[in-house]
Parts: C-alpha cells; structure tokens; sequence
C-alpha cells in the first residue's frame, strides 16, 4: 500500500488506456477500489485514459493513525487535487459513485480549474445541519465497530439495505461480494471514520457556484438519491440530472452498457461554458 505523510494520503492510482488520450478520474464507493471500475475502463480505452484513484483506506491507499476526523475529508480532496494537477496535466474529467461521487463533487467545487465536466453517481453534498452531521458520526461509529467485530456478518448486512435490492437480484452481486469481502475490515473501518457522510463539510451552499457542467447520474428506484438530485439540479448551474431505468444505487454495475453510453455521449459533446472542451 501507499504510505502518507503527515495524516495526507498518497494516492494508489492505477492508469488504462492511451496516455495520449483525454483522462478521466474515476473515484469508487465505499468498500471499493479503483480497480472496480476496471470494467468500465476497457469500454473507454479507445478513446479516453482512465485514472482509477483508490481512495484513503481502500484498495492500495493507507489511512495514517494520526489522522484529524475533523478535517480529513477536505485534506483528501486538496491531496488528490494535488495529486492530479501534478502528475495528470488535464483538464481532465471526472467521475464518482457514492463515497466517490461526494468526494468528487468537493474536487469539482474546490478545483474547478482541473476539470472539463464531470458524472456524479449516486451521491450527496453532504448534510445540511450540524446536529444532522453529529448523529451521523455517531451511527457511522456504531457501523465501524460493527465492521470490526464481524465482518462477513456487516457485508450481509450492508447489501440487505433497500437501496441495493436491485443490485442483489443482479448476476453479477455474488462477484462484488466477494471483491468486497477480501478488503480490510481495520481500514475500511477507519475510513467510515474519517471519511463518512458525518465528516464530510456541507457542500449545498457551495453547488450556486458551479461553472463546470456535471450530470447527476441516479438509479430510479433509488429514491431518496432521486430527490437529493433534483435538489441539486435546482441549486447547481450547467448541471442535469439523468435517471438509470430499473436501476438502484449501483447503477453503474447492473446497467453497465447504459452508463458508459451516456458517460461517453455527454464527455464528448461539446459544451460553451465558461470552459471549454
């Protein structure tokens, strides 16, 4: 794994596809790895290179004890952008689902000088109100434990959640479970720690000052990711919102071919804004 200095990560990054092609980021969930988007990657090799980032605590990326939970999050995303500024001149365009998507909805809001457009798969801004955020941290703590003490037991448990029921009735579940459960439960339970919902600053206020155009990509029986999309849709300029038929919160797994068509139909159109593709 990748060490970090001072409580910042160094990023696990595995490259695909022609170096001289446009880059896209893509960013996993919770639980993942940059080499979940592996299948994607292939269907995208002829025309794009494609940066799997493997997030703090996941896949080849350590999470460092001395860590500050009260401000991680934001020194994660100013290290990736970092990170990508210096070692993938761009623009670049990005992607994320979920733990990914929240994180790559801050890259975007904080840096959007690096990239041309960006997909944000079932994802949030964060929560709204400090009492929100403090009881958040307190069930993301109670999850944590739960993950070191029986592992295999809060996987049955996390994929029992009604916004993966798509997912599970999908042929391709009993491979994600089992990806999922190779991972360590000491590091993903940090992560839930410093990188959960709970931890991550309020994002709403800053959606007004978008320039960069983004899809909110959500699954439509995924509907508490639906409103919280058109939520966004309404406070975010440039930015739409697309819903995946059939699908859930994974939507990137059980309709693959649907979300990379319309990845690649919106990532090649070009778009007058104040940036240009």
């Amino acid at each position: 794994m990748m060490a970090l200095e001072n409580g910042i990560p160094d990023f696990n990054i595995t490259v695909t596809g022609n170096p001289a092609r446009p880059g896209i980021v893509f960013l996993h969930g919770f639980l993942g790895s940059g080499i979940d988007w592996m299948p994607v990657s292939e269907l995208l090799d002829d025309r794009y290179r494609s940066i799997l980032v493997d997030l703090p605590g996941h896949g080849g990326t350590w999470l460092p004890a001395e860590a500050e939970p009260e401000s991680f999050f934001s020194a994660t995303v100013d290290a990736l952008a970092c990170k990508l500024k210096s070692s993938f001149p761009g623009p670049l365009f990005l992607a994320g689902y979920s733990m990914g998507g929240r994180i790559a909805l801050a890259l975007l809001l904080r840096h959007q000088e690096l990239f041309v457009k960006s997909v944000i798969v079932s994802a949030s801004p964060g929560l709204a109100k400090d009492e929100e955020r403090r009881e958040r941290i307190r069930s993301d703590d109670g999850i944590a434990r739960k993950i070191e003490l029986n592992f295999e037991g809060f996987i049955d448990a996390w994929y029992d959640q009604p916004l993966f029921a798509t997912l599970k009735a999908h042929p391709l579940f009993r491979e994600v479970e089992k990806m999922r459960k190779q991972s360590s439960p000491a590091n993903l339970a940090a992560s839930l720690r410093l990188l959960g919902t709970g931890r991550q600053p309020s994002l709403w206020n800053e959606l007004k000052h978008n320039r960069v155009p983004v899809l909110f990509f959500v699954g439509e029986k995924d509907v508490k990711f639906v409103e919280i999309g058109h939520q966004m849709v309404n406070l975010c300029p440039d930015s739409a919102l697309e819903l995946f038929p059939g699908c859930g919160h994974t939507l990137h797994i059980e309709n693959r071919g649907l979300f990379v068509e319309r990845l690649k139909a919106f990532f090649n159109i070009h778009h007058t804004s104040n940036k240009q593709t």
